[in-house]
């Protein structure tokens, strides 16, 4: 067994409760990791609320996870034990149902096409920020069709996704013009990421800025007031579902380990930066409180949980009627999941 956080209902974040989970059992082509690090998403309280993907109870949430490679399912190429790794475990583009065991436990099961090496300069928090994150942003530029040379605004400069795109079109796709919004104590935090102009939109409306843009990307939601910045027929990319005005496409992401090896010269550099919100790393037994600050929707990049191998106490016993281990399997999944 191992520690996890999971809800057996859906509802709100006291519906969360840490105990002891299954073990993962690894199929062909999968890796067991040992999470020392994961990132919240919105998706993580979206999906506890209610059901917006199929999924069978008990459910572990999350995505984004960094970690150790401590066991190889039948056909592992790619990786070794000991490689340390990070990416988005969970494929929305997938058939069937997403993955019961998500990122806050111990352990995770994760094909191997999902994750990549980590870089070395990137701690296991930082690089757990970034999967789901930088795979929905990079998607934006790719929906949009943007090119060199081209100006661009983003909408929610400050969020996951938005510090992450500001970057991106700064110093990968080579934006001729960077300007992004946020609230006012946050305008000098998304300078420092590469915008060449940041408007507080508390003080400045959008039908009040006089300047067009060949891509308006939208990462909060806000296309039906947002969309008179962009210039006429210039794409307008959404994040959300449905996108509030008509003009303006969704863009959603595509989940796998070679859009993150393809930052790798980024990441090493320091071109590209992961952006933790100040008030974490939060502590495994924190959960709860870092949900609950995700939710008030004022972070200012990733909120971090820290996931380590030591004891946990054992709160909550989970429901096993539908358990993935049996006793005689134990053995081995000791043998490989060694702390």
């Amino acid at each position: 067994m191992q520690k996890a956080w999971f809800f057996e209902e859906y509802g709100p974040k006291e519906v969360l409760k840490l105990g002891d989970f299954p073990l993962p059992i690894l199929q062909p082509n999968q890796l067991l990791v040992q999470v020392r690090a994961a990132a919240l998403n919105p998706i993580d309280f979206k999906r506890r609320q209610r059901p917006i993907f199929p999924s069978d109870f008990p459910v572990v949430p999350g995505c984004d996870m960094a970690g150790v490679v401590v066991g190889k399912g039948e056909g592992v190429m790619k990786f070794s034990i000991g490689d340390e790794v990070y990416g988005n475990i969970q494929d929305f583009n997938a058939e069937g149902k997403l993955k019961q065991l998500g990122t806050l436990a111990e352990y995770v099961a994760v094909e191997e096409t999902l994750v990549a090496l980590k870089p070395s300069n990137l701690s296991f928090e930082e690089a757990a920020s970034l999967p789901l994150a930088v795979q929905t942003a990079i998607e934006g530029f790719i929906t949009a069709g943007f090119k060199e040379g081209q100006s661009i605004f983003i909408v929610g400069g400050a969020g996951g996704v938005g510090t992450l795109a500001v970057q991106l079109a700064k110093h990968v796709y080579g934006a001729s013009r960077v300007v992004a919004s946020c609230s006012a104590p946050k305008v000098e935090f998304v300078k420092s990421l590469g915008a060449d102009l940041v408007i507080d939109y508390t003080k400045t409306k959008y039908e009040e800025i006089q300047e067009k843009y060949d891509f308006l990307y939208d990462t909060i939601g806000d296309t039906k007031n947002s969309f008179v910045v962009a210039k006429d027929g210039a794409p307008i990319v959404d994040i959300t579902w449905p996108p509030s005005h008509p003009r303006a496409v969704y863009s959603s992401l595509t989940v796998c380990g070679k859009n993150l090896e393809s930052l790798w010269p980024y990441l090493e550099s320091g071109k590209l930066k992961a952006v933790l919100d100040p008030t974490g790393p939060y502590r495994f037994t924190d959960v709860i409180e870092a949900f609950r600050y995700l939710e008030t929707g004022r972070a200012r990049g990733k909120v971090i949980i820290i996931i380590s191998p030591s004891a946990l106490p054992s709160l909550v016993p989970c429901d096993q009627t539908n358990k993935t281990i049996t006793p005689e399997m134990m053995p081995q999944l000791q043998e490989m999941a060694v702390h």
